[in-house]
């Protein structure tokens, strides 16, 4: 949790159980580690698109890296 308070308001890449790569900026969170991001990028095997403001449901995260 503390890694995610130090990451608000910046840029962090999220791996999903689907294999799919989120990067965006972190805007909020909550205790079961459900995050919004905004100004997302959408990375899997041969596709890159734009999302803009996703919300994530944290049983979906396998990682979380700050960039």
């Amino acid at each position: 949790m503390k890694m995610l308070e130090e990451s608000v308001n910046k840029r962090v890449s999220l791996l999903l159980k689907d294999n799919r790569v989120l990067e965006g900026v972190l805007t909020g969170f909550d205790e079961y580690m459900n995050m919004v991001l905004d100004d997302v990028d959408e990375n899997s095997e041969n596709v890159s698109r734009k999302l803009g403001t996703v919300v994530v449901r944290g049983s979906n995260v396998v990682r979380i890296v700050p960039k």
